[in-house]
C-alpha cells in the first residue's frame, strides 16, 4: 500500500499546494480521499482520474470541490473517460450537494450515477474498497465528517479528514504504521474556541496515546504555522513526525 499526497493545504490551496487529497495505491486498485482545489491537476501526474474511486471526509469545499472537474474528465475524455462506475463514499448529502456543484444551473442537480455507485459512509462498519478493508469513524467538525482507517491486512494508514481532539480520533489511530493527522492550528496560538481543527500538539498526542509509528502533519493553512505544528507536535510525540507535502509518497510496505 502506497499513499501520494496530491495536496495538503488547510482550508483553501496555496500558492504551491493544492487542498488536501491522497492517493492511495492498493492491492486491489486505486482511490482518493478527498479531492480538494488543484488536487485533481495531481492527480492527472500519479495517476488514472478515470479509473479511481473517491471517498470523501466530508463536504467543506476545500475537499470536494474538484469534482465538478473530475466528472468533465471522466465523461468527456477524448481518448481515456471513464469505462465503469467506480464507488464514491461520502456524507448523507453528497448527491444533493455535489450534484449542484456539478450542474449546469443553479437550480439543478446532476444526477453522477452515470459515473459513480454514490454511498453513505458507514460508522464502524467495514467496507471494502481497492481490495483493502476501509473503517470510517465520526469525528469532531461542525459538519458529518469521517476519519478513515485503511488496512490491507499488513499495514494500517489512519486519516482524519478535519476535526478536534476526540476519543474518536486515537480509537481511530490506534496502533496505526502511518497517520494522516491535521493540525490547522499550527502551534496552538490560533486556536479558536470552536471544536473543528486540531493543534500540532494534540496530533502529536494523538499519535502518542494511539501508538501511532509514523505521524504526518496536514491541513495546515497558507497563512499557518508549519514549523510551529511540527515543533508542537514532536513536545508531545517522540516517534517519526513529518510535515506533508505535495507529491510526497508514503510506502507503507
Amino acid at each position: 500500500m502506497r499513499v501520494t499526497v496530491l495536496g495538503c493545504s488547510g482550508s483553501m490551496c496555496a500558492p504551491d499546494e493544492p487542498a488536501s487529497g491522497y492517493l492511495v495505491d492498493a492491492p486491489g486498485g486505486s482511490f482518493v480521499m478527498d479531492l480538494g482545489p488543484g488536487a485533481l491537476g495531481e492527480l492527472q501526474r500519479r495517476g488514472d482520474p478515470s479509473t479511481v474511486d473517491l471517498l470523501l471526509s466530508h463536504l467543506h469545499a476545500d475537499h470536494c470541490m474538484d469534482i465538478p472537474g473530475l466528472m468533465v474528465w471522466r465523461r468527456y475524455h477524448p481518448t481515456a473517460p471513464a469505462r465503469r462506475r467506480n464507488l464514491l463514499y461520502g456524507p448523507a448529502d453528497t448527491a444533493l450537494r455535489v450534484g449542484h456543484a456539478v450542474a449546469e444551473a443553479g437550480a439543478e442537480v446532476d444526477d453522477l450515477g452515470d459515473s459513480f455507485e454514490l454511498r453513505h459512509t458507514p460508522v464502524r462498519e467495514p467496507f471494502t474498497v481497492a481490495g483493502v478493508r476501509v473503517t470510517a469513524y465520526p469525528m469532531t467538525h461542525p459538519i458529518e465528517t469521517h476519519g478513515f482507517r485503511v488496512d490491507d491486512g499488513r499495514r494500517v494508514l489512519a486519516y482524519t479528514g478535519d476535526t478536534a481532539y476526540a476519543p474518536e480520533v486515537v480509537e481511530l489511530a490506534e496502533g496505526a504504521d502511518v497517520l494522516l493527522c491535521e493540525a490547522t492550528w499550527g502551534d496552538g496560538s490560533a486556536a479558536v474556541a470552536e471544536a473543528m481543527h486540531m493543534s500540532g500538539a494534540e496530533a502529536g498526542r494523538v499519535a502518542r496515546e494511539a501508538g501511532v509509528a509514523h505521524l504526518v502533519l496536514t491541513h495546515i493553512p497558507p497563512y499557518g504555522d508549519r514549523a510551529g505544528a511540527l515543533a508542537a507536535a514532536r513536545a508531545e510525540f517522540a516517534g517519526e513526525i513529518s510535515l506533508a507535502r505535495r507529491g510526497m509518497v508514503i510506502d507503507l510496505g
